[in-house]
């Protein structure tokens, strides 16, 4: 199964859903296990999605797009399958704004 298809319980996973919270970066960094300078660096690299602004002085992460991108870790997913991923993630955000 490719990150194109992966899937979240019975939504794709790139599929923005009804309900979504949003994580704080440190939140996200200990759902990763990683540090915060290989967190932006994957964000820099392309390997993992921007911060959406929730504030003037703040950012945070959509949930399911950290689900999505653990559940693509988890399956051994290779840096190209989670790039494309990271795109169908940002087309998702850009969908969801547009069908407001």
């Amino acid at each position: 199964m490719s990150n194109a298809n992966a899937q979240i319980g019975d939504r794709p996973a790139f599929a923005p859903p009804g309900q979504f919270s949003f994580l704080r970066i440190s939140v996200v960094l200990k759902r990763r296990g990683v540090s915060r300078s290989a967190h932006y660096a994957d964000i820099k690299a392309g390997l993992y999605p921007k911060p959406v602004s929730i504030g003037q002085r703040a950012v945070a992460h959509p949930d399911y797009e950290v689900d999505a991108l653990n559940a693509a870790t988890i399956a051994s997913r290779s840096p190209d399958e989670i790039r494309a991923l990271v795109v169908k993630l940002h087309a998702a955000r850009g969908a969801a704004l547009a069908g407001l």
